[in-house]
């Protein structure tokens, strides 16, 4: 009977918020001495509190995935806004001017952060430490192009086209995946105000860059 009007006074709940604040809600009551002394009622917030658990996870489970998607295929859009502009001079700060690994850079950087704007509004209540996790996971996924580009063209002798898309993916997953486990650890929530700012930092570089690159082989043309 206690679990039916759970259930009555969670399906009525107008759109995802509320829902959510329901399910928090009735964590918080089962923490009342009261209903720890009842066997049923004790029974039922074991229950509550696996569905909480369950709800959230999923809630940044879903949020994570919709992350990824939403940065593979913009980015991979983004490869080609600058040529479709006619090489407009604003949206070059933003997309790639050349096919050099420095601005290769930017189709995790600038999709991964705008997302993370979003997610971080999203889910900043229920995951305290979202915003950390977001920036410490757009830098990683951002650098991690670099490595991964250098490492198997130095072990191979050049480059290939396909093992570069796969470069691209897999820093967009690693950058996601990272954000996703320190949401929870909170490991990197102490270096918030220093990730803000090598964010920030990182982003004025891709701006100064972009048309004044150093004389240096990451911004130069693979041949």
């Amino acid at each position: 009977m206690i679990f039916t009007a759970y259930i009555q006074f969670i399906v009525s709940s107008s759109n995802c918020q509320t829902f959510v604040f329901k399910i928090r809600l009735l964590s918080v009551i089962c923490d009342y001495k009261y209903f720890r002394s009842h066997i049923s009622m004790l029974s039922f917030c074991i229950i509550l509190r696996f569905a909480s658990n369950t709800i959230l996870m999923s809630r940044r489970k879903l949020y994570t995935i919709i992350g990824i998607l939403f940065t593979l295929i913009t980015g991979t859009i983004s490869h080609f806004i600058y040529e479709w502009s006619g090489n407009n001079f604003l949206l070059g700060f933003f997309f790639p001017v050349n096919e050099s690994t420095w601005e290769h850079m930017k189709l995790c950087f600038f999709p991964m952060l705008f997302y993370a704007f979003y997610m971080n509004k999203k889910l900043s209540q229920d995951y305290p430490c979202i915003t950390s996790a977001l920036l410490f996971g757009t830098l990683s996924g951002t650098f991690l192009i670099p490595v991964i580009f250098y490492t198997y063209s130095g072990i191979l002798g050049r480059n290939f086209l396909f093992l570069d898309i796969a470069t691209f993916a897999a820093s967009v997953l690693a950058g996601f995946r990272t954000a996703y486990r320190l949401s929870l650890s909170c490991r990197a929530n102490s270096c918030t105000t220093c990730l803000k700012l090598l964010t920030a930092a990182l982003a004025l570089c891709f701006f100064i860059f972009t048309y004044q690159p150093p004389a240096l082989g990451i911004f130069i043309r693979p041949g």
